[in-house]
């Protein structure tokens, strides 16, 4: 599909949202005192681009399901066989610790919630917890459906299952407190994938597009859409289905952005464009 004037990243999330033929009902967290408003559907998501402000190594074996950046480091998930959790110095992209998870799991998103991190796998309903400095294994937790991106909004975790939905979780019990429905202008799109929080927001990668969504977390309403269409040169692309944009990482210190993708061999600190 090619709509004129649009990035093929938009243009792709715009073929989801229509594919989907549904409206959407959202059911979102339950309410508090403080919650806001649940917004109406943005008229028309704005457009944005990106630049690029620093390239660093990245392993081209690793087929990236979650990335974090704390301490000056990344703390990244791979999937496939053995799937991983690892420490990468950002500099040159050494891995400084590896945990490989057993063969019978295949690892999904991450994310670091106060001294503990989370990882999914994606069809076995189970997630793992680890030490974030030593990443040994902490305990398990289980959820139901499968397991795609993580996040966390410094008080539920917040995951992605491949479809439209994100669902928030209580980070001690894991039960679901609630879930809200991705959408451009009131129709789902599903394969949302990595997640990331930043600024009260969740930015999210839609599986095998180029597109970073912005997402308000309250209703769901996709906020503008992050087109990083020929971030990664052709000739580094080994295989087009596989190798795909996913990971997004957000140093609030620095306000430093972070991505890259399955198998990439480069991993990117970009800065987002106005709106347009």
């Amino acid at each position: 599909m090619r709509l004129p004037g649009l990035g093929l990243a938009l243009a792709l999330v715009l073929a989801l949202a229509a594919g989907s033929g549904a409206t959407v009902a959202q059911t979102p967290a339950p309410a508090t005192s403080s919650s806001p408003a649940v917004a109406p559907p943005v008229a028309r998501p704005p457009r944005q681009g990106y630049e690029v402000v620093a390239v660093y190594p990245h392993d081209p074996t690793a087929f990236t399901q979650g990335l974090v950046f704390r301490n000056g480091e990344l703390l990244e998930s791979t999937g496939r066989y053995p799937s991983t959790v690892r420490r990468v110095r950002l500099e040159d992209g050494q891995v400084l610790v590896r945990r490989d998870l057993d063969t019978t799991y295949f690892g999904e998103g991450l994310t670091v919630l106060g001294d503990r991190a989370f990882s999914l796998t994606w069809q076995s309903g189970k997630g793992f917890i680890w030490n974030p400095d030593t990443l040994e294994p902490l305990g398990e937790f289980t959820y139901a459906g499968e397991g795609w991106g993580l996040t966390h909004d410094g008080r539920r975790l917040i995951l992605s299952d491949g479809t439209a939905r994100l669902r928030f979780l209580d980070p001690r019990t894991f039960a679901e407190t609630g879930s809200v429905t991705v959408n451009w202008q009131g129709r789902p799109v599903g394969r949302i994938n990595e997640l990331e929080f930043i600024d009260g927001e969740v930015w999210a990668n839609v599986w095998q597009t180029d597109a970073i969504l912005r997402i308000d977390p309250a209703s769901g309403n996709i906020l503008s859409v992050i087109d990083l269409s020929g971030l990664l040169a052709p000739g580094d692309i080994a295989d087009p289905n596989d190798d795909v944009l996913n990971g997004i990482a957000w140093d609030p210190a620095t306000r430093r952005l972070f991505v890259t993708g399955k198998n990439w061999p480069k991993l990117f600190e970009i800065r987002v464009t106005e709106p347009r």
